[in-house]
């Protein structure tokens, strides 16, 4: 058998109580409703934080760490992905997953408590360590613990648990931080954590805990690939620092980080991927081109309505909001059985409408163009963006082995947040070298500017970002053709 095509898995799943029932059936109700909460409290945590980072830093007198306190979670996080694919896949996702909790929980602690700008980056560096083992885990529990044709519907679940945070997380975050202080804002979720967890992982331990083969021997961890881990992790972390800064200072530091990216990534993504290998390696590969694209472009999409239309943070942000909704419609519409057959083509157009929406954004530009266009552009992107991430997920599992599914999700995971990476450094080192002020570090550095009430940026700083996201999406319409293992007018091998 190919290492390209479909593996069957070996580990028995459990059976439903009824045929035909779903995620929320007898058979999988608790542990849906444990990881969807996790899923759920991630991401209001995610979509809160940005609103009580200045006030934190600015109390903690770091305005200067300021993009450190993102650019560390993200680092970590990378670090913890491959650890967990690791982990999951010779010793079973129960505890990479409870580790990964508590060490989510302790970050949080460690920056509500925090007495100075260093220990909340540090507690951010924890979080992220957490959330790197986390949701690598939560693939292989989903890999392991649902039967293929579940996938989809858990992975729309998701999706959805996105949707409501992505509303009213910047309302609640902004409504604590005014009348409790902006610790509260991370204070506040730990407490939450402890019941999805008393809720999940007894689920967990009866469906999914353990090796694939428990009559095997646990195997070694593969120390190559940490050491590849670390590397990833750190030049990351160099590459962000770099991009902070466009003084020739700042070389040195980009050049190490890349240096130390290069052989990490090739080391730790499945072979083929840069090359757009058919099956696997595409799935990987269309995960970053959709993800990296289309988050670089939407950094930049506040910024644009504040400074060039005159637009207050609040409803620049407000105009995204209905992307959280079309995004979830997206995902649930590939998670239909109907949907199948016609995967491929459904995220061809997913990529299609990506890139209609970044570079249809930018004609908010022109006076003439009413600005809640932006609102109406962006939810068709998002659409586009629940088709194709939610469907890169469902693929990868379908085309992994059971004893591989740690490590290949931890690949997809590694694409996503490396593109965004790479190419938020890029976007904002061009919108810089045109007149748009320093926005280098992607969300870290907007956020930096909407606080600081930049309004010198030229209109062409943001054609330069979106154009080129566009054209980078259209890659990823192309890269979508080549997600199936073998071509569709083809015979499959016998």
């Amino acid at each position: 058998m190919s290492a390209l095509e479909p593996r069957v898995p070996q580990r028995s799943v459990p059976v439903p109580s009824q045929p035909g029932g779903g995620i929320l059936g007898s058979a999988y109700r608790t542990l849906s409703v444990g990881i969807i909460s996790v899923v759920f409290l991630i991401a209001f945590e995610a979509t809160a934080v940005g609103t009580a980072m200045p006030v934190a830093a600015r109390e903690l007198d770091g305005i200067g760490l300021y993009a450190f306190g993102f650019s560390a979670y993200f680092t970590t996080s990378l670090f913890g992905m491959v650890l967990s694919g690791q982990w999951a896949d010779r010793r079973g996702p129960l505890r990479p997953l409870t580790v990964g909790i508590g060490a989510f929980a302790a970050g949080l602690v460690c920056c509500g408590t925090a007495g100075g700008m260093g220990v909340f980056v540090l507690g951010r560096a924890v979080q992220g360590f957490g959330g790197g083992l986390v949701i690598v885990a939560l693939y292989v529990v989903v890999s392991r613990a649902y039967e293929e044709r579940l996938r989809p519907a858990i992975m729309a679940a998701f999706a959805a648990s996105w949707v409501v945070p992505s509303i009213v997380g910047p309302l609640a975050a902004g409504t604590v931080t005014e009348h409790l202080g902006w610790r509260w804002v991370f204070l506040g979720i730990p407490a939450l954590v402890v019941v999805p967890l008393a809720v999940a992982l007894p689920a967990i331990r009866r469906t999914a805990s353990g090796p694939v083969d428990a009559d095997a021997p646990p195997a070694a961890f593969d120390r190559r690939r940490i050491r590849l881990a670390l590397g990833i992790s750190v030049g990351a972390g160099l590459l962000q620092y770099a991009a902070q800064d466009l003084r020739w200072v700042s070389v040195l530091p980009a050049l190490v980080g890349a240096a130390l990216l290069m052989p990490a990534v090739l080391g730790l993504l499945p072979r083929g991927t840069y090359l757009a290998r058919r099956g696997l390696p595409s799935v990987v590969l269309l995960r970053g081109v959709a993800a990296g694209s289309f988050i670089a472009a939407e950094s930049f999409v506040p910024l644009m309505l504040v400074t060039q239309r005159g637009l207050s943070p609040t409803l620049a942000g407000f105009s995204l909001a209905l992307g959280g909704v079309t995004w979830a419609g997206g995902s649930w519409v590939q998670s239909k059985g109907w949907v199948a057959p016609y995967r491929q083509r459904l995220m061809v157009l997913g990529m299609v409408f990506v890139a209609a929406a970044i570079a249809g954004a930018p004609a908010v530009l022109i006076e003439a163009v009413p600005v809640w266009t932006v609102a109406l552009v962006w939810a068709l992107g998002c659409l586009g963006m629940g088709l194709v991430i939610g469907s890169t997920s469902v693929l990868l599992l379908k085309l992994s082995a059971p004893e591989e599914a740690g490590a290949n999700s931890a690949a997809l995971q590694i694409s996503d947040a490396l593109a965004n990476v790479v190419l938020l450094a890029a976007g904002g080192a061009a919108f810089a070298a045109l007149g748009g002020g320093a926005v280098g570090g992607g969300a870290a550095g907007a956020g930096h500017t909407l606080a600081e009430g930049t309004t010198a940026s030229h209109p062409a700083a943001f054609v330069v970002v979106f154009l080129p996201m566009a054209a980078v999406a259209l890659v990823g319409a192309w890269v979508a053709t080549r997600v199936d293992s073998v071509p569709a007018a083809a015979p499959a091998a016998k």
